[in-house]
C-alpha cells in the first residue's frame, strides 16, 4: 500500500512554486502536501489550489502543525539554516535546498541535530549529482577508453545583468551559493572527494548586486586530477560545460551533445623512444600514424527530479541516501575556503 511522506513546504518562491510543486505533485503515491508557508498569501492560496493544503504565513505555526513529518525547505539561501534548526529542534525531519547552509559550523550543527538515534533527519537536496551529462561524463571515464583522466573543466557560464535576490549578500546571493553547490558537487566527486589544493578567484562582472557572479576554483584532486570549474554572469559567448582530457583521448560536451575521440584500444602504439638528436629541417614528431576513433551521445532531458525518488526511499524505508550529509558539508566548508581572502567575504 501507498504511504506518501506528509509534507508542509516553507518558502513558495521560484523554486518552491515550479520544481518542488511539480515534482511533488507528480508523486501522490510518494508525497502528501498537507501544509504550504510564504509570507506572501497568493503564493499559499496557489499551493491550496494544487494540494488541498492548509497554508500558513509563518514557518513557526506550520511546524507546530502536527500532520507535518517532513518540513520541505525552499526559502532563500540566508534562511536555510535558521529555519532547518527550527524544524528539527521541533522533531520534524528536513529537506533543504541547496545551498545547505552558509557556513560549515552551520552545517555541522545541522548534521549533529539531525542524526540523533530515533531522532529527526535531514537530507539536502543536491539535485545535479544526477544530471545526465555528469553521470555520463563519469560512465566515459570509469570505462577507462580516454586512459588516465589527469584534467577536466567544468563550466557553466552566461552573460546576464541579474538583479534579483540573488546578487545581493545579505540573502545570501552571489554564484557561490547559487550554481555553486551544484559545480562544486561534480568538482569533489571528479577529485575523489577531497583536494590537495584549491586556487580561488571570485569577483563581481555584470550582475548589478553586492555579490559575486563569476568564479573560478581549480583543485588538485586526491586523485592528482586538476579540475577546473568556473560559472559565470560575465560570459558573453558559450563555453563547453565539460572538457575532459586522459592521457588516450579527450572529451567535450554542451548541454546537448558529448563528443570523445581517443585512440583505438584494438590498436598498438608503435614502440618508440626519445631521440637526443637534432632533427632535420623543420620536422617535428615522428612517423608514427594514430589511429583515432569517434563517439558521441545526446543527451535527452532533465532527470534531476529523481532525488525525490531517492529521499522517499531513503526517509520512508530507510535506504541510503546518495548525497550523505557530509558530502554536502564538505561543499559548504570549500564555499567558505573559496572566500577567504576575496573582496567577497562576509
Amino acid at each position: 500500500m501507498s504511504n506518501p511522506i506528509k509534507v508542509g513546504v516553507v518558502g513558495l518562491g521560484r523554486i518552491g512554486m515550479s520544481v518542488h510543486l511539480n515534482c511533488l505533485q507528480a508523486r501522490p503515491d510518494k508525497f502528501k502536501v498537507v501544509a504550504a508557508c510564504d509570507l506572501i498569501p497568493e503564493r499559499c492560496e496557489k499551493y491550496a489550489a494544487v494540494f488541498g493544503c492548509r497554508t500558513y504565513g509563518n514557518i513557526e505555526d506550520m511546524i507546530a502543525d502536527p500532520e507535518v513529518e517532513v518540513v520541505d525547505i525552499a526559502t532563500r539561501s540566508c534562511d536555510h539554516y535558521a529555519h532547518a534548526k527550527m524544524a528539527l529542534l521541533a522533531g520534524k525531519s528536513v529537506l533543504v535546498e541547496k545551498p545547505f547552509c552558509r557556513t560549515y559550523e552551520e552545517a555541522c550543527e545541522l548534521i549533529r541535530l539531525g542524526s540523533q538515534p530515533s531522532g529527526p533527519r535531514i537530507f539536502v537536496r543536491h539535485n545535479r549529482r544526477f544530471e545526465e551529462g555528469f553521470i555520463k561524463v563519469n560512465e566515459i571515464i570509469d570505462s577507462g577508453i580516454l586512459g588516465e583522466v589527469y584534467e577536466i573543466k567544468l563550466t557553466r557560464n552566461e552573460y546576464q545583468r541579474r538583479n534579483d535576490w540573488q546578487t545581493i549578500k545579505e540573502f545570501g546571493g552571489g554564484q557561490l551559493l547559487n550554481w555553486g553547490p551544484h559545480i562544486v558537487d561534480h568538482s569533489l566527486q571528479f577529485c575523489g572527494g577531497k583536494y590537495t589544493s584549491l586556487f580561488a578567484d571570485i569577483k563581481r562582472v555584470a550582475a548589478v548586486g553586492d555579490a559575486e557572479d563569476h568564479i573560478k576554483l581549480v583543485f588538485k584532486g586526491v586523485n592528482n586530477r586538476i579540475v577546473d570549474m568556473e560559472i559565470s554572469g560575465g560570459a558573453a559567448l558559450p563555453t563547453p560545460e565539460y572538457v575532459v582530457y586522459g592521457t588516450r583521448g579527450s572529451l567535450i560536451g554542451d548541454g546537448q551533445t558529448l563528443r570523445w575521440k581517443y585512440l583505438d584500444p584494438e590498436v598498438p602504439l608503435a614502440d618508440i623512444k626519445a631521440n637526443p638528436a637534432t632533427p632535420d629541417g623543420a620536422t617535428f614528431g615522428n612517423d608514427e600514424v594514430l589511429q583515432w576513433k569517434e563517439d558521441s551521445y545526446t543527451l535527452d532531458g532533465d532527470k534531476t527530479d529523481v532525488i525525490w525518488d531517492y529521499f522517499y526511499e531513503a526517509y520512508r524505508n530507510h535506504k541510503p541516501y546518495p548525497i550523505t550529509s557530509e558530502q554536502a558539508a564538505e561543499v559548504v566548508r570549500v564555499l567558505e575556503e573559496a572566500k577567504i581572502g576575496t573582496e567577497f567575504a562576509d
